[in-house]
């Protein structure tokens, strides 16, 4: 039988707070005061002996200064791809739902967006196209060669 009654389902949480806190050069109770969770409790989550709930794990993130999604991932809460996918459609989004925004505005937001993470959602939906056509002069509009 495994010492670990969870059967090493905390572990590589565990292993991965007290990582970011050794980082954060942290001790057990300095986490603990700025997570507003007890020390032993810290201690049994580290050891994989406990598991967090979510509302924990958000506490911890705020008292290590690193994001709630990657100690969710990291105790099974949620899915990886779905952590990391999930933002760039999120920018999208709002900024495709966003009533202030002109249809030309929504397009150049999106253009500097994708300038800095990159154009790879292969469905462009929710972008808006402003596409300008250039006026062709009409035949009494052209120049005459008189």
């Amino acid at each position: 039988m495994s010492p670990n009654p969870l059967n090493d389902l905390g572990s590589s949480l565990g292993d991965y707070l007290r990582e970011q806190r050794q980082s954060a050069r942290l001790s057990l109770r300095q986490l603990s005061e700025l997570a507003g969770v007890s020390n032993p409790y810290l201690s049994q989550i580290e050891r994989g002996l406990k598991r967090p709930s979510a509302e924990i794990l958000q506490q911890l993130a705020k008292g290590l200064q690193v994001s709630a999604e990657s100690l969710y991932v990291k105790a099974g809460i949620l899915d990886e791809e779905a952590v990391t996918e999930r933002p760039r459609n999120d920018v999208r989004r709002a900024i495709a739902d966003d009533p202030a925004l002109s249809a030309r505005q929504k397009a150049t937001l999106l253009d500097v967006y994708d300038s800095f993470v990159g154009d790879r959602d292969p469905k462009p939906a929710t972008r808006t196209s402003t596409k300008t056509t250039k006026k062709t002069p009409t035949t009494s509009q052209r120049p005459t060669g008189r």
